[in-house]
């Protein structure tokens, strides 16, 4: 039986009885919170946010301290525990494990393709969307932790990736919130305006020496690669139709790089998908096609139709008081038609890969974001973002920081990672090339034992 509390300051608190999966009790908080913190909480509108609470067998009653965990994304909400293991059974030790699906994602007022279809504007929904940033998913999680920990004390916020960035953003402005933070490949770059052109510039580099490292894996992928870009450069249209009603087009293939370049199982998840991009030739005279196998596939790697948030604000999270531009499709064309997929198969060179980019043309060839094309040109073009970091507070940090620092990282670049890192006081990064930037999730609970061990004194500094 659901139990409901008035949280005070204007909002409620529905809290689920316990359930569980094997070795792992969980139970679910529902938090009604402020769409705008600035307004006044009794009469703004609202919104619902969702965290999942995990502890270990037997130890619900248990006074243990809390454990924030930040999702990467932006845009994707929290793991679904089906059982222990990983550094979920690792924090569950002498944690209380809290799982915040960050505002717009999961069961915290998702932002969808067919729930964002009720604003009857770009403008509308551009000016909705604004609201979901890490300034604000911090504002939730103070809303949230003053609820749930004893004392309202403070707790440790573990931030991977883009959880990181936000886990920056509440040590520069509600650090009295935090006992300890730890960070597995989620340092952001802190510079005022818009540090996205720098990120992206940096990242190339490591882009294309993941696309080397792929292709020394798996050599015969090569052509492979330059007979399907043909093949969608010679269609009708310049691509072929997705399942979802989209088109594959050459540059859109590139896209797989997003998640294949950068994660542990990538390269070998990305050879497989291209054994089986071709459909046999079963009557003799069929046109060679691509198969329905491969098309499906590629949609659901990207899943654009399930997360949109992560396209629509993924360059938003570098901005302060500046428009992106479309920083990564303006500093793209800065390599020298490097990543011009024709052009190499012209040059009978390897197709590179891209990274974690968004371009406006997507939202165009992408069936789920063709409604979100006037609305991700506003944000795009947005000035006045608010701060997102406060570098005199991190120069003055006084909160126990530990940070996985990943020297192959695609995602976050590890020049950028420790230039940041040099400005936040106090904190101890633990610079390694055993992990990509997955390493928390493929660790095991190694990652967060030797971050926990760094602040405790039991792990070396390197």
């Amino acid at each position: 039986m659901a139990k409901t509390t008035d949280g005070g300051g204007g909002g409620e608190h529905v809290t689920s009885d316990w359930f569980s999966v094997p070795e792992v009790r969980l139970r679910d908080h529902h938090f009604t919170v402020p769409l705008d913190y600035s307004l006044d909480h009794r009469t703004c509108p609202k919104i619902s946010v969702f965290a999942r609470e995990l502890v270990s067998v037997g130890k619900e009653e248990q006074s243990l301290p809390c454990l924030l965990y930040l999702q990467g994304g932006p845009g994707f909400e929290c793991q679904r525990p089906t059982e222990a293991g990983g550094w979920i059974s690792k924090a569950c030790e002498e944690y209380r494990v809290i799982l915040l699906d960050q505002r717009g994602t999961g069961l915290s007022t998702p932002l969808t393709l067919s729930s964002m279809s009720q604003f009857k504007s770009a403008e509308d929904l551009a000016d909705y969307l604004k609201h979901f940033r890490a300034d604000n998913i911090v504002n939730d999680a103070e809303f949230i932790r003053k609820r749930l920990v004893i004392d309202s004390g403070p707790w440790t916020v573990l931030g991977q990736s883009y959880g990181g960035f936000c886990a920056v953003t509440y040590l520069s402005f509600a650090p009295q919130g935090l006992k300890q933070v730890l960070l597995t490949g989620g340092i952001p770059p802190i510079g005022t305006g818009c540090t996205a052109d720098a990120v992206y510039r940096a990242c190339f580099e490591q882009i294309v020496l993941q696309n080397k490292k792929y292709y020394r894996r798996f050599p015969q992928d090569i052509e492979i690669v330059r007979k399907v870009v043909t093949h969608l450069a010679e269609s009708e249209g310049g691509g072929v139709p997705l399942p979802s009603g989209g088109i594959l087009t050459p540059r859109g293939l590139q896209l797989l790089g997003l998640s294949a370049l950068g994660s542990s199982t990538g390269f070998e998840r990305l050879h497989y998908m291209f054994e089986r991009v071709w459909d046999p030739v079963l009557v003799p005279g069929a046109p060679k096609i691509i198969s329905y196998y491969f098309l499906n596939a590629y949609e659901r790697w990207l899943a654009f139709d399930t997360n949109p948030l992560y396209a629509l604000m993924h360059e938003s999270i570098y901005c302060q008081g500046a428009p992106s531009l479309w920083s990564a499709h303006r500093i793209m064309n800065e390599n020298d038609n490097q990543f011009d997929a024709i052009k190499a198969v012209k040059e009978e060179r390897p197709v590179l890969f891209t990274g974690e980019m968004i371009f406006p043309w997507m939202f165009e060839e992408m069936h789920a974001l063709r409604p979100f094309k006037e609305v991700a040109k506003l944000l795009a073009e947005k000035k006045d973002w608010p701060p997102l970091y406060d570098i005199a507070s991190l120069n003055n940090n006084k909160v126990p920081v530990a940070a996985a620092v990943y020297y192959d990282d695609m995602y976050v670049n590890f020049k950028l990672a420790l230039d940041t890192a040099s400005q936040i006081a106090g904190i101890r990064p633990w610079i390694t090339n055993e992990y990509m930037h997955s390493g928390l999730r493929d660790g095991g609970g190694q990652v967060l034992d030797h971050l926990l061990g760094m602040l405790n004194g039991k792990k070396p500094l390197f």
